[in-house]
């Protein structure tokens, strides 16, 4: 078997993440076409198929994803080796590629980010909005200088190998209820969840990580949840609750910042449920990453402090 061309795994490497090869073709400004036998000679090469093209996209196969998941690293550790060089020469930008889920972007990163600006003001700072298990193969190929990414109690966790992740916040579930709901004025102990069997819940759709986190906890109580109303959006979902239209689990943390008439929030009685919110980056990360790490550190030690419970 030949040697891996570099340049074409690049390709094969960012079709994966657009899932597209016109989106693909688009960001490294090739044609579609030129693209297409770049795929199909590493097929050629390799004596297997590595993409399976449907009307909506492509997909890897199983041999693709196992390639995939090597180029990730390999071209992150080119990426790092030439920044290396560059560092070596004393003419290395400064520049900062920051991942992060909608949350984290508005409890966590702004104060962060903003401390890293002034105290770097010529570097090149960038958010992308990915909501978890996105970004772990842009951080591995070193698109993204560091991923902000959550795991709730029941979602399994995610392969990251390459990479190292640190706890920035353990952020309680809580239950937010109608504030004329028949328990919101439950005593401070909290309420069980097994008393929720009859309730009509607000969560994410089936297989959303909150979602997953919700039947599980409720699996283990006894209960079935009844969910008659979907959002992938916390603002959505709190509005709804108001409304009176249900019950939901949400992160104490989207509660900070502000009150939140007609809604009564509690504990869960017995449990201790909490999303931990993480930040992923290669080993060795370099200066500006190990910065924003401590100042996104700082912050979620204040999102832990400001966030409190309103009945």
């Amino acid at each position: 078997m030949r040697e891996l061309d570099v340049n074409r795994l690049r390709v094969l490497v960012e079709v994966a993440h657009a899932a597209s090869i016109a989106e693909a073709a688009r960001r490294l400004a090739f044609t579609p076409s030129a693209l297409s036998q770049q795929i199909a000679k590493l097929e050629t090469e390799l004596g297997a198929r590595l993409l399976e093209r449907r009307p909506t996209g492509v997909t890897l196969t199983p041999v693709g994803q196992v390639l995939v998941d090597h180029g990730e690293r390999v071209l992150g550790e080119l990426r790092q080796a030439r920044a290396a060089v560059e560092a070596a020469l004393g003419n290395q930008p400064q520049r900062l590629a920051l991942g992060t889920f909608a949350t984290a972007g508005q409890v966590l990163v702004p104060a962060a980010l903003a401390a890293l600006q002034r105290r770097h003001p010529h570097a090149e700072l960038s958010l992308l909005d990915l909501e978890p298990p996105d970004g772990y193969g842009l951080v591995a190929a070193g698109d993204l200088d560091a991923l902000i990414t959550h795991r709730y109690p029941g979602v399994p966790p995610t392969p990251h190998p390459g990479l190292d992740r640190q706890l920035l916040l353990s952020d309680p579930l809580v239950l937010a209820l109608p504030g004329g709901h028949a328990l919101a004025d439950a005593p401070p102990g909290g309420i069980r969840l097994d008393r929720l069997g009859g309730e009509t819940w607000i969560s994410g759709a089936p297989g959303i990580p909150n979602r997953v986190c919700l039947e599980t906890l409720a699996g283990q109580a006894g209960i079935a949840p009844h969910v008659a109303y979907e959002s992938a959006d916390y603002h959505v979902i709190l509005a709804l609750v108001g409304a009176g239209l249900g019950i939901a689990l949400v992160p104490q943390s989207v509660l900070a910042g502000g009150a939140h008439p007609g809604l009564a929030v509690h504990h869960l009685r017995d449990l201790a449920p909490a999303r931990a919110v993480s930040i992923l980056h290669r080993r060795r990360p370099p200066a500006l990453v190990r910065e924003l790490t401590a100042y996104l550190l700082s912050a979620g030690k204040d999102a832990a402090g400001h966030a409190r419970l309103r009945p």
